[in-house]
């Protein structure tokens, strides 16, 4: 039977929370998360989903590209190692995420909901505005009293539903014996409500039901654009914990069970196959293999594993079977320990105040100042409770903060959609404002200024040879292996016929032909000797063996990036956990001055701290889940797509293509988009410099205000727009 085929316990959550003592119930489906990091294109979409739902006991599988993300339905016997294997072998990267974990950052109910109230209000306010023509067209008395009620009675619903969040937004801030935006802005609603109803009641000749509703489609429209900037930001945190694995194989006098991790206990012995994930701490007791750490470390080359080395949860098993005895599992992990780190990043981040809170704990007082005064005033000098009322009212409409509540949106909207067609996403709506400011960047080094995957660097210096290296090559999994065998296929190389081929696990491939033993692995397994550099060694039986060595090529782009960044006068850093070898030889190449090797997660977090304590505004720039804290706890921040789940929901933007590139545009372009956004602060400022004195001497109804208000409005918008004119 097949691996795919094999019957065992489903990898859901609801197995997650079954007692061990109990009876198992009928399993269902089980429901599958794989991460994709290196899927780039329609095509690995349709591979994917073609390899996938070509496996017996898949029932569905779909990919989406812009989570990198495959959620697979399939039969209780199909194991996401055993998809995530097949995938490795068609040439994706592939990792087991819990859905469980995932669930809750997937969901957008508050975006659905604000779209919703914007239809309503904007639906609303059209056919208020549509009675209002008539009314300005000559109707009076009855006829103009029934389009009037008619007003009110679709305006009162439809604020008392759209308006919401603003309402909320009030009433917490007044609770809590503050001010905020949505104070004024409820205020003037209710007040431009209030006050049309009584002008109704009293057969009055203006209602103002349609600037009511126009003020709230204004503001739920910068409203809804400010979360639509904020939507596809996610807890890294989070997404940390969601790759956690979430089944582990014990072993229990000699016999093996599938257990749920959460089940695991300090001391157990646990089996980490080939090509799964550590699902604990602990120290490898039996078995030799070859450990990936560059998830975790940076460490560009795999580690050799055997009776002794002590592992990580996260940590990937590549070549050979491990026995681990665990010596930390759960929370106590480091998979664990680098989450909370994360989410303590995360929550220094939010102390961010980004300029529109600013300038609104001065705006809010100054607003309901103006309107108390303006009302006290009048009434006391005409003691027409009426005047007075709709001329508090003109106030606080004419003053309502629509144009400071679209002056961020509204620029970053624009500035996001530039960036996009560049390549590169923003997830955060103050992120423009804080790479504005940045001076510092710090950037990673394995997966960030280079692919991340090894290239054969003197591939011909062999050619006799080169058949017999891409037969052994061909037979491994190994990153040196798979490269060689990428390099020799694209040569047009034919690998000769070998007999016995197999992996020797933590040294290398082996095979037989015409009765000599070849190999290809490590130095002192092939009879080499050691090199500093990163190298293949093959060994034919005759002769000295051959090295084929290995550099990690650069990122497009990367040199060019680095260069302009300079040139713009920031300070450039390279901070890496991989061995001082290849970062020094990366930072000759690329001309910066200042480096780190050897850094751990933690390192790189207290490195940004440091440069944030001196004063520095730092821009990380990385994509491993040793980036991760680093990147939460940077003044803003930028992954690759083809970084980890973790990675990109820590981030601030998104690079969606290879190219290192657009970071240098988008420092450029935030520049310019904050430049904006003080302009339509100062748009919104001489706005009411003019408008507040008319309002205040009664030379503005609330009809006027409203319009005056949509003026300036569209203005602000209008000069966001500025951003798109050049590419």
């Amino acid at each position: 039977m097949s691996a795919l085929a094999r019957p065992m316990s489903a990898a859901c959550p609801g197995c997650l929370a079954t007692p061990v003592d109990m009876p198992e119930p009928k399993v269902e489906d089980a429901r599958i998360a794989l991460s994709l990091p290196g899927i780039h294109c329609s095509a690995c979409i349709s591979t994917v989903e073609r390899t996938l739902n070509a496996v017996p006991g898949v029932h569905q599988a779909r990919v989406n590209l812009t989570l990198k993300r495959a959620m697979i339905e399939a039969a209780p016997e199909v194991r996401a190692t055993d998809l995530a294997d097949l995938l490795q072998r068609t040439g994706f990267e592939a990792h087991e995420l819990d859905p469980g974990a995932l669930a809750a950052t997937s969901t957008d109910a508050a975006g659905r909901a604000l779209l919703v109230r914007l239809a309503v209000a904007g639906f609303a306010a059209m056919n208020v505005m549509l009675l209002s023509v008539s009314v300005w067209s000559g109707a009076s008395d009855a006829t103009r009293d029934m389009f009037h009620w008619i007003s009110a009675a679709i305006a009162l619903p439809a604020i008392a539903y759209a308006g919401q969040p603003f309402f909320a937004g009030a009433w917490a801030a007044l609770r809590a014996r503050r001010l905020n935006m949505d104070v004024p802005i409820s205020l003037g609603i209710t007040l431009a409500l209030l006050t049309s109803f009584w002008e109704t009641t009293l057969s009055g000749h203006h209602a103002w039901f349609d600037a009511a509703l126009t003020l709230t489609f204004f503001l739920l429209a910068g409203r809804y654009l400010d979360h639509r900037s904020r939507a596809i930001a996610r807890s890294a945190a989070e997404e940390l914990t969601a790759l956690e694995v979430p089944r582990a194989t014990r072993i229990t006098d000699g016999i093996e069970t599938e257990v749920p991790v959460a089940q695991l206990a300090v001391g157990d012995l646990v089996l980490v196959r080939p090509g799964g994930r550590m699902p604990v701490d602990g120290e490898v007791v039996q078995g030799r293999s070859e450990i990936d750490r560059s998830l975790l470390t940076g460490e560009t080359l795999p580690v050799f594993a055997a009776p002794g080395l002590v592992v990580s949860a996260g940590e990937v098993n590549l070549t050979g079977p491990l026995t681990v005895r665990a010596s930390a599992v759960g929370q106590d992990t480091s998979l664990h320990r680098m989450a909370d780190l994360v989410a303590v990043a995360e929550s220094g981040r939010a102390n961010y105040t980004p300029l529109a809170d600013t300038m609104a704990r001065a705006y809010a007082p100054a607003v309901h100042v103006l309107s108390g005064a303006s009302f006290l005033g009048w009434y006391l000098f005409t003691g027409d409770l009426r005047l007075a009322l709709n001329i508090a009212a003109a106030v606080l409409i004419i003053t309502c903060p629509c144009a400071l509540g679209l002056a961020v949106p509204a620029v970053t909207t624009a500035a996001s959609g530039r960036l996009f067609r560049k390549g590169l996403l923003i997830k955060d709506a103050t992120a423009l404002e804080r790479l504005a400011a940045a001076d510092t960047v710090v950037f990673d080094k394995t997966g960030t200024l280079t692919a991340g995957t090894p290239e054969v660097t003197n591939l011909m210096d062999y050619p006799d040879d080169l058949p017999l290296a891409l037969a052994l090559a061909q037979g491994s999994r190994h990153p040196l292996s798979v490269a060689l065998t990428r390099a020799a296929r694209a040569a047009g190389i034919t690998p000769a016929e070998v007999d016995d081929l197999r992996e020797v696990p933590g040294f290398g491939t082996e095979a037989t032909y015409q009765g000599r033993t070849l190999r290809l692995g490590r130095a002192a397994w092939t009879g080499a000797p050691e090199d500093a550099r990163t190298t293949a060694w093959l060994s034919t039986g005759t002769g000295a063996p051959r090295p084929f060595h290995f550099a990690d090529a650069l990122r497009p782009g990367a040199a060019e990036t680095i260069a302009a960044l300079k040139a713009s006068g920031k300070r450039v850093m390279l901070l890496s956990g991989d061995g001082e070898g290849p970062v020094r030889a990366l930072a000759d190449r690329l001309a910066i001055a200042e480096w780190q090797a050897g850094a751990l997660p933690a390192d790189k977090a207290a490195l940004v701290h440091q440069l944030a304590r001196q004063g520095h505004r730092v821009l990380m720039v990385g994509d491993g889940l040793n980036d991760t804290a680093a990147l939460a706890a940077a003044h803003v921040s930028i992954s690759p797509a083809s970084a980890l789940d973790a990675a990109r929901t820590a981030s601030d933007m998104v690079l969606l293509g290879a190219s290192l590139a657009p970071i240098a545009e988008a420092c450029a372009v935030a520049r310019s988009a904050t430049a904006r956004i003080r302009e339509n602060f100062a748009i919104a400022i001489l706005y009411n410099c003019v408008a507040v004195p008319l309002a205040i001497a009664g030379l503005a109804t609330p009809l006027i205000a409203a319009l005056a208000m949509s003026a300036s409005s569209i203005t602000v918008s209008l000069n966001a727009l500025r951003l798109k004119g050049t590419s």
